[in-house]
């Protein structure tokens, strides 16, 4: 048992409790009470919720005060109510930020946070303290499926802090190796030449658990199985986290590692959404967010199991709500429920970034994974990223396997193109590498130009 885990659960956070009124543990009691009652139950835990928070937008925040009068003579449920109000766009949201904080609230007094911007502008939001230990809590009780508990050691494959400078970025590795028992290597600089030093830091630190970017731990896993290399130690789980999680990734990582992996899914500007239970299946902690899906072109709402754009409802951050806000990713919901004995509703599929989705000149849209799945049946390719700029005019950038790389496979993933979004022009740069965005990720398929959508606030 790690010592300093100890020392955390047991001095530390209760500490934090008493003297900065820390809740976490508070709330992470509440969502394990939930998830023991029924599925009807917690409908209506959450329709309460959803219902108090509408009360307070439509009253307390200017974007949303011209539906106070509808409110006030409404007799509908309040996920019937919610549906009337606009979709809110991230685009939308970045203009007109400063109408959907609540009257009288103070912004210095907030938690300022921001998106990663990984392919345009970082989206700037606020937060307070009880939404934020809301995410928390619901991270650690996804980690408690799981046999991890608060304090166990982790090591996080994880992109630099943003916005801070050298001294903070260095108090904010000293927090986290000393106060929250995390050791951090850079997502960045995974290199073939210093795995060695790399895995010997990792079995050092002895951790209970790896946290980190699907596409991260992947190519950890596949440096460290072509040389034959295991990390030594036993772990209790391998945490995929920030990107879609393919099963080419989740066997590789689960060999490399012998551990199972666990997708954790969630955004800086969503809250932890959901977590995958012991039986792979993945729970949505409604007792913190209200999610819709709906077509991604007219935002009319999907029936489980159809995949569209999800829309998220913060039911607690009252400082700043932003009532079905597109996160960006592409999810169907569930209508089944899970034989592990949680109660939480399930997510079907997480299919990954609404801007992974193409348009084809026909109109229709194909998503990323497409091109994915065509690019790994290829052993020309190490890697490869394929951004499309308007509907008619492709990036494709390669990264060639030195030793298999064979033209005619260029000409049959151009063909493959070309079948799924019609004769548009594809221009192939060949790279030694694909460089990470700005936080860390790494992303394979990307949409720049816009979806048609006449009912989105834009």
């Amino acid at each position: 048992m790690s010592v300093k885990g100890f020392l955390i659960r047991h001095v530390q956070w209760p500490l934090m409790e008493r003297l900065k009124e820390n809740r976490t543990r508070h709330y992470l009691r509440e969502l394990q009470d939930a998830q023991d009652t029924s599925p009807p139950q917690l409908i209506e835990r959450q329709r309460e919720k959803l219902k108090r928070l509408l009360r307070h937008a439509v009253h307390n925040v200017p974007a949303y005060a011209s539906f106070a009068a509808e409110w006030e003579v409404s007799r509908v449920p309040p996920e019937h109510f919610l549906q009337r109000i606009p979709v809110l766009s991230k685009a939308h949201f970045r203009r007109h930020a400063n109408e959907y904080l609540t009257k009288g609230i103070d912004p210095t007094k907030l938690i300022g946070n921001r998106t990663g911007g990984s392919t345009g502008e970082p989206t700037r939001f606020y937060l307070d303290r009880r939404a934020v230990e809301r995410y928390e809590a619901a991270r650690w009780l996804g980690l408690s499926w799981h046999g991890i508990q608060i304090g166990d050691p982790c090591v996080m494959i994880w992109g630099s802090p943003l916005e801070l400078n050298q001294h903070q970025a260095r108090q904010y590795r000293w927090k986290e190796r000393w106060l929250k028992n995390r050791l951090l290597l850079s997502a960045y600089e995974l290199d073939e030449r210093r795995l060695d030093t790399q895995l010997a830091l990792i079995r050092r630190f002895r951790p209970a658990y790896l946290y980190g970017y699907a596409s991260a731990l992947y190519m950890l896993a596949e440096m460290m199985l072509a040389r034959g290399w295991t990390v030594g130690i036993p772990l209790k789980g391998v945490v995929s986290t920030a990107e879609s999680l393919h099963e080419h990734q989740r066997k590789k990582i689960t060999e490399a590692f012998e551990a199972p992996v666990i997708n954790e899914y969630g955004a800086r500007d969503g809250g932890i959404i959901a977590y995958q239970c012991p039986r792979g299946r993945m729970h949505a902690f409604s007792e913190n967010c209200y999610l819709e899906v709906v077509d991604p072109i007219t935002n009319l709402p999907l029936y489980p199991g159809e995949s569209g754009a999800l829309l998220v409802t913060d039911l607690h951050n009252t400082v700043m709500p932003r009532l079905r806000y597109q996160l960006g990713d592409v999810v169907a919901l569930s209508s089944q429920t899970c034989s592990c004995g949680i109660s939480y509703p399930l997510l079907e599929t997480i299919d990954g970034r609404e801007d992974d989705m193409f348009i084809s000149q026909s109109g229709k849209y194909v998503h990323g994974h497409y091109f994915n799945h065509i690019v790994r049946n290829m052993e020309s390719f190490r890697t490869f990223q394929i951004i499309q700029h308007e509907p008619q005019y492709i990036s494709l950038k390669l990264v060639k396997e030195p030793d298999r790389f064979q033209p005619a496979d260029v000409n049959r993933l151009l063909a493959a193109i070309r079948s799924a979004l019609g004769e548009v022009s594809v221009q192939v740069t060949y790279v030694d590498q694909i460089a990470p965005t700005g936080s860390g990720k790494f992303r394979y398929a990307i949409r720049e130009c816009p979806l048609t959508s006449g009912q989105a606030l834009e």
